[in-house]
């Protein structure tokens, strides 16, 4: 991708300047690419990432400071979120019997099988948007992000 090409200019950027827009472009890119997965499942980027988090909990129940500390995007609308998944029947919300202001949150049945049908399509989008690097290459552009 040239980032020249894509802002349609002809200036010369400082170095800074042009791998922050370069990093932008590529996020919205892969930002692109994901969401259309996701689209014949009627979920968003972040409600996906909602749902494998409560994937992650192997049955136990989260509570919504969790699921937002590990939001891969953090959002403060983490409920509207969750509220949004209920409809769909993915995930249920339940008062706790211990605290009763701790609203406790799991995935469902539908919600797991959602994920499941969304991992393969989900593999090999990702197959596709790295294809044009190696492994080694992969693991030094991991070594570089690392750096933030």
């Amino acid at each position: 991708m040239n980032v020249e090409e894509v802002i349609q200019t002809n200036q010369t950027m400082p170095l800074e300047k042009r791998t922050l827009i370069h990093m932008a472009l590529v996020a919205n890119k892969i930002e692109e690419e994901i969401a259309t997965v996701l689209k014949p499942f009627d979920v968003s980027i972040q409600q996906f990432n909602v749902l494998r988090i409560l994937r992650g909990q192997n049955g136990k129940p989260a509570n919504l400071s969790t699921i937002n500390e590990r939001m891969v995007t953090k959002m403060s609308n983490t409920t509207r979120l969750v509220d949004k998944l209920i409809l769909k029947d993915f995930v249920n919300r339940t008062i706790c019997l211990k605290n009763r202001r701790k609203v406790e949150i799991v995935i469902t049945e539908g919600g797991l099988n959602a994920l499941n049908k969304i991992d393969g399509i989900l593999f090999e989008a990702e197959k596709r948007i790295l294809e044009n690097f190696a492994e080694t290459e992969l693991h030094k552009l991991n070594e570089l992000l690392n750096k933030f």
